[in-house]
């Protein structure tokens, strides 16, 4: 090997080198992904998707016709994270809804805690086959919840079951568990 390829060919340590900076970019490219990119996509796979029951085009609302021949009861779960000083309840254990009424109901939150804390509010819908026709035309699971000590709201939750819903699905139990978003 020539004395020229030597020069040309780089060291153990500059090799090292490059590929510590490539590696370091490939994680700060994944830390922006997952901390920037990933909540609006997956809110806007949410949105189109129906998931957990979040979506709803006003015009789609708009033309939704009751069907009062039957009834589907919509039962109510929640919960909070351990590390989450909120007392977090709901309104009614349950309402019976005809499919294509919009409904209104309300939560209730309290922070126990004396200062300022930030939840969210994780839903979860069952059976897995009804999410797909239980939509939130309004939630506040939407959007993180912030309160201050002691501080306490009421909020609300509209909705409505898509008509298109199969006979089979009588009840549906949509659930919420609140998490502390100050901790990691």
């Amino acid at each position: 090997m020539s004395e020229a390829q030597k020069k040309a060919e780089p060291t153990t340590a500059e090799s090292n080198r490059r590929l510590l900076v490539r590696l370091g970019l490939v994680v700060v490219g994944m830390f922006v992904f997952a901390v920037f990119l990933m909540p609006p996509i997956y809110d806007a796979f949410c949105e189109l998707t129906g998931l957990n029951g979040k979506g709803s085009n006003k015009a789609a609302v708009a033309s939704v016709r009751e069907d009062d021949s039957r009834t589907v009861n919509v039962e109510f779960l929640v919960d909070t994270d351990a590390a989450l000083p909120w007392e977090f309840r709901k309104g009614e254990p349950a309402v019976s809804v005809h499919p294509g009424v919009i409904t209104k109901t309300m939560f209730y939150v309290k922070n126990l805690d004396g200062k300022a804390v930030t939840g969210r509010a994780i839903p979860s819908i069952s059976p897995n086959e009804a999410a797909k026709y239980l939509k939130k035309t309004e939630c506040f699971c939407f959007q993180e919840q912030r309160l201050d000590g002691g501080e306490e709201k009421e909020m609300p939750m509209i909705f409505y079951v898509d008509p298109a819903i199969p006979k089979h699905i009588t009840t549906i139990t949509l659930s919420y568990k609140f998490y502390n978003m100050n901790k990691p």
